[in-house]
């Protein structure tokens, strides 16, 4: 595999041309957004943009993505502008990224392959550097024949078999192999990060996740929260491994507060089935506290970003909290907008109002005795995710537990209640 850092699609100093397409169901500012956001992605991936070049079409061509008379003016652009990568806002096909390239005689890469080699810059916990590796691996899988420019003409059938092909079988196994590996190894990570949240399960404390777009100050919230110094800066992607700290502040609930990384617009799926293992811990979390960039101009387009893959996982439903952060960089306030809290992480104000917002959005939680039979399996895994477990009494049809659990979870459990109704409930709340 390729050390991002040493050989991948960006080398500092390159000089970048960016391009998008515009469809008819896309509004010009759109479009300005995205390239805006692709700049900052070039700029951390050690590159420079010398031009932005959008052109309006009713679909992308399947050729070449753009039409052939935009793509020779890109050519002529970059050699004017002394380029040496162009970068597709949107995805390309491995035919797309291939003819591109060819037509312009630089380097083509595409916003996915910019992230993938972001990632791969930033990673550095081994479960981060292995989820990078198999996101690159799968994007690279369907793209090898590009990296065989001595193949071009082998395209099955008579006079076209021979060592080369040999050699392309080859490589794709060895990817293959290697991305069962990366599989397997991430499993065990899993396991292992199973074990951490049910002993922080066990500690009594709920827990809160952070989500939000990325560089909208998640860390330096965990920071003023936690009493710690993780690295932060002014930058895309900072944070890719995830970190969870204790939070005690004084007259309020104490917390466990997870981070983890950042969202953004057009994120890569490959990246997401990479990072499911570690996106999963939001799944346990009792409260996600969304952290939103109150500064940027494109605020609820980065909002509608992050909630989008909060349903692509599955937690949307969760009970969640807004902080409008970097209120220090903010003329006037937000009011009640959307129900958030308005803050900055960097110099602590509203801080106190966010920590009351938590408490009185954390689920009160309360201890019940159950009687689940052993055919409702899920009922009972559900106890040992969401809920601490006090006791439990294998019986000969069920299981008896004595359990911690949140006021969401009644509804799912009250059949296995034991004791009087009234009681149960009051115990609950």
């Amino acid at each position: 595999m390729r050390d991002g850092r040493r050989n991948g699609v960006t080398r500092s100093g390159e000089r970048a041309v960016i391009g998008a397409v515009r469809l008819p169901s896309q509004r010009r500012w759109e479009i300005e957004e995205s390239l805006e956001e692709l700049v900052g992605l070039v700029e951390a991936a050690g590159g420079s943009v010398v031009e932005r070049v959008v052109q309006e079409l009713r679909s992308p061509t399947p050729a070449l993505y753009f039409g052939k008379g935009k793509i020779d003016e890109i050519g002529r652009t970059a050699q004017e502008r002394d380029a040496n990568l162009f970068v597709s806002d949107d995805q390309l096909s491995p035919i797309q990224e291939r003819n591109v390239s060819k037509a312009l005689g630089i380097k083509v890469v595409d916003r996915t392959a910019l992230i993938l080699d972001i990632f791969a810059q930033r990673a550095r916990s081994s479960e981060g550097k292995l989820q990078v590796e198999l996101a690159q691996l799968t994007y690279l899988l369907p793209r090898l024949v590009g990296q065989w420019r001595h193949l071009e003409r082998l395209g099955g059938g008579i006079g076209t078999r021979g060592p080369g092909e040999t050699q392309l079988e080859s490589d794709r196994r060895v990817i293959r192999r290697r991305v069962m590996k990366i599989r397997g190894e991430l499993e065990r990570v899993q396991v292992h990060r199973r074990l951490q949240r049910a002993g922080r399960r066990r500690m009594g404390a709920p827990v809160v996740a952070l989500v939000g777009y990325t560089n909208a100050g998640k860390t330096t919230l965990l920071n003023r929260l936690a009493g710690v110094a993780l690295t932060t800066a002014d930058r895309l992607f900072v944070t890719l491994d995830p970190a969870a700290r204790l939070v005690e502040p004084a007259d309020h609930q104490p917390f466990i507060l997870t981070d983890t990384v950042g969202f953004i617009r057009k994120i890569p799926h490959e990246l997401v089935a990479a990072f499911r293992a570690t996106l999963e811990a939001l799944k346990d979390a009792d409260l996600l506290l969304h952290v939103v960039d109150a500064s940027h101009p494109a605020m609820e387009e980065h909002m509608r970003a992050v909630e989008a893959l909060l349903g692509e996982l599955e937690v949307a439903d969760r009970p969640t909290v807004l902080a409008f952060n970097k209120m220090d960089r903010v003329d006037g306030d937000l009011g009640a907008y959307r129900q958030g809290v308005a803050i900055s992480a960097a110099t602590g104000a509203g801080i106190d109002r966010l920590l009351t917002a938590i408490d009185a959005a954390l689920p009160v939680a309360g201890v019940v005795t159950l009687s689940i039979p052993h055919a409702d399996g899920p009922a009972l895994a559900l106890c040992y995710e969401r809920g601490r477990v006090l006791a439990r009494a294998d019986g000969p049809d069920a299981v008896r537990l004595e359990v911690q659990l949140p006021r969401a979870l009644r509804a799912r459990l009250a059949p296995y209640l034991i004791g009087p109704p009234a009681a149960s409930i009051e115990m609950l709340d």
